[in-house]
């Protein structure tokens, strides 16, 4: 597992790229139901992904984007998640009705957004283009956010070259976690060396940040 910035491998599409996800060190996998997306599963490879890591600590995530209830309970009654994670206008209610620890996904740094779903687990994604698109943004602009006291998943274009100074550029208010799908992919796969050289980045920032808050205080 990674340190205290938590790992998300999103849009994971099988029981493999799964377990290479858990090996490699996630805290989080998102499994993908928006029919729109090029990495949405049907439920019977849902259930796969998430029986191949069962037995691992890795938190399972169900994503869904202006889903039904009933399209959501049907996924919920298959498969066993530990999170339900929502990317659409889904209103506070709706959020708070699922009985899972739920992800809601904002564009961008918008604080208005943000305090229409108090006490939820925020993932802030590019500000126009939305998500699954490996679009960066200005990331620092989450600072304000997370010192508003808001938990945040930073998401948006991320990889093992980016993610380092995206958290650094935050000021020391580093995020409940990271978002990554597109930046740990070769050939539309998700990819070991990929995964591990991210979760190294990021636990070198969490290093840098720790070393330049001790030089502070003293």
């Amino acid at each position: 597992m990674s340190g205290n910035v938590r790992i998300k491998i999103c849009g994971i599409g099988n029981a493999e790229d799964a377990i290479v996800a858990v090996e490699a060190g996630a805290d989080l996998i998102g499994v993908n139901f928006v029919p729109t997306s090029p990495r949405c599963v049907d439920i019977h490879t849902a259930e796969a992904i998430c029986e191949a890591v069962a037995d691992s600590p890795v938190e399972k995530v169900a994503l869904f984007q202006n889903a039904t209830w009933e399209e959501i309970e049907h996924v919920l009654r298959r498969v066993e998640f530990d999170r339900v994670q929502f990317h659409g206008d889904e209103t506070e209610e709706e959020v708070e009705s699922v009985d899972l620890p739920v992800i809601k996904a904002i564009r961008g740094a918008d604080v208005e957004a943000a305090e229409t779903y108090p006490g939820t687990l925020l993932l802030l994604d590019h500000p126009s283009e939305g998500g699954g698109k490996g679009k960066v943004w200005d990331w620092s602009e989450a600072a304000n956010i997370i010192e508003l006291g808001y938990d945040v998943i930073l998401a948006g274009g991320l990889n093992p070259d980016n993610v380092g100074q995206a958290l650094l550029d935050l000021g020391g208010s580093l995020p409940w976690g990271v978002d990554v799908a597109t930046g740990v992919e070769v050939d539309g796969r998700k990819n070991a060396d990929r995964i591990e050289a991210f979760i190294a980045a990021v636990a070198a920032a969490e290093d840098e940040e720790t070393v330049e808050a001790t030089e502070i205080e003293h």
